[in-house]
């Protein structure tokens, strides 16, 4: 984390001063490391288990050999001795262990830097960079005459961006910012003639998001248009992050999505990819590809269908490090 480098990655983002993009997008742009790792199942046996099946075995086998003599008294006290042994040195239990992700700085460091040593430096956030925290003023979308499209989007890193580049407005679009799970009622007051397309992180709520919405809004032209698992699954360089696991498990992704066997038990897993950390001139690119043929689709799917988007494939910036399925380094 220094000057240069951050200038240089910002400058690189922004297209040097074309776009805005966000302080979530820069932090994940700058991290220097990030790593992910899947739950642990426990291992071996608790010491109250062992000892409850060793000692009832061991103590006949030593009263044995104190009233025996010669060769029996030998190889039961060796018997008996063999089991205290074996419950003694068995494998120590280790406790299951949750998965995890770790991203180096980590979020709130790295707006630290950003909103207080940054600013009290230089006056302001490096150029082309808005504000996307809580306390963020609100940016207002510039009319833009009828609206053709409806942009739903349920990340709020990337609903700033959009709206501080005048992306719905330049595309004819309504923008519709909502959790996954209040994603219905947030359509209820959009008119139904306008096609949806639909921005979500790769996880498991997202891949299930356009499929619901398609049963719960019949008639309404759904493109899916997030973050495909399949584009960052197994990546270099893509962000990987774990969060508890969710409630729908691999067959019911790969039923009601569509998933692949090796998406959907990643998915149910925990694992997850921010939409925030897609290079931001490829984000742009990407919604407005799928709200043009969005406009093209018929109710009934035809015209238009996901997957046709083109997700990145570039390498994390010079410096980054990324690791998955593994512990933490150190």
């Amino acid at each position: 984390m220094n000057d240069l480098r951050i200038r240089r990655i910002a400058a690189a983002a922004t297209d040097d001063g074309r776009l805005k993009v966000t302080v979530t997008q820069l932090w994940y742009l700058a991290r220097t490391y990030s790593g992910a790792w899947g739950p642990t199942p426990a291992h071996g046996i608790r010491p109250l288990v062992r000892w409850l099946l060793a000692l009832p075995l061991a103590l006949p086998l030593f009263l044995w050999s104190a009233f025996s003599d010669g060769l029996w008294a030998t190889v039961t006290g060796a018997a008996a001795l063999a089991v205290v042994g074996t419950a003694a040195l068995a494998k120590r239990r280790t406790p299951a262990r949750a998965g995890g992700s770790l991203i180096t700085p980590a979020e709130p460091r790295f707006r630290e830097l950003m909103h207080d040593r940054w600013r009290s430096t230089y006056g302001q956030l490096p150029p082309g960079v808005v504000d996307d925290g809580p306390r963020a003023p609100a940016i207002r979308e510039s009319p833009a005459g009828r609206r053709t499209a409806v942009i739903l989007c349920t990340d709020h890193a990337v609903a700033v961006f959009l709206r501080a580049n005048g992306i719905p407005a330049r595309l004819k679009a309504l923008l519709v910012e909502a959790e996954p799970a209040a994603a219905h009622e947030a359509l209820v007051d959009v008119p139904g003639r306008l096609p949806v397309v639909v921005l979500h992180d790769a996880s498991a709520l997202g891949a299930l998001l356009a499929p619901l919405l398609r049963l719960a809004h019949p008639g309404r032209v759904v493109l899916d248009a997030g973050l495909p698992v399949t584009a960052v699954r197994n990546r270099r360089g893509a962000v990987h992050r774990v969060s508890a696991a969710p409630a729908v498990d691999a067959d019911g992704l790969r039923a009601v999505a569509g998933l692949s066997d090796e998406d959907a038990a990643w998915l149910a897993d925990g694992y997850w990819s921010p939409l925030a950390a897609v290079p931001p001139f490829r984000l742009e690119s990407v919604v407005t590809a799928a709200v043009e043929r969005a406009r093209s689709a018929r109710p009934d799917g035809t015209g238009a269908a996901d997957g046709f988007l083109t997700w990145p494939t570039e390498e994390p910036p010079a410096g980054t490090t990324s690791r998955t399925k593994g512990a933490p380094a150190g």
